[in-house]
């Protein structure tokens, strides 16, 4: 009867200690767990996800009317000197995808770099003048009212 000899087939080993092996060492639990654990098939499949689902804005393009005051308010405040505390709203492009974000940052400005064509805070941050959306500062508005007649229309913010 072939039934009977598969069950008998290990007879002679089926009663014998379970082997530890010298060479090796024991399985944490933990570990032979992990073996177990379900894996992500598609490594960087829910990034790419939730980055492709992150919304980003496009750049306003200033018509040249907004153009010209914008660069009346930088002229003036490059007039006013380095330290006038000011709010600048510009375009920061996005690192990873088209479009970007615009920003707000307030901080006394350290010096305008019209080489580079940024203005540069005293912390530090750099703001190409090509993204100024906006421009405020209590200081233009007294400079301008003080008699300088460079962009009296756009005195209080671009």
């Amino acid at each position: 009867m072939p039934g009977n000899k598969d069950t008998h087939q290990y007879d002679d080993i089926i009663g014998l200690p379970h082997h530890v092996s010298d060479r090796h060492p024991q399985m944490s639990m933990s570990d032979r767990a992990a073996q177990f654990s379900p894996f992500a098939a598609l490594s960087g499949y829910e990034d790419a996800v939730r980055e492709t689902a992150r919304l980003t804005d496009s750049k306003i393009e200033l018509a040249e009317e907004e153009q010209a005051i914008l660069s009346d308010r930088l002229q003036l405040l490059s007039e006013v000197g380095d330290g006038a505390e000011a709010s600048f709203t510009f375009f920061q492009p996005d690192p990873k995808k088209a479009g970007g974000a615009y920003v707000t940052v307030c901080g006394c400005v350290k010096r305008m770099d019209t080489f580079e064509q940024t203005v540069i805070l005293t912390d530090g941050t750099r703001i190409p003048m090509e993204d100024i959306l906006a421009v405020q500062c209590e200081a233009l508005e007294r400079f301008a009212a003080s008699g300088n007649d460079a962009s009296q229309e756009g005195a209080g913010t671009l």
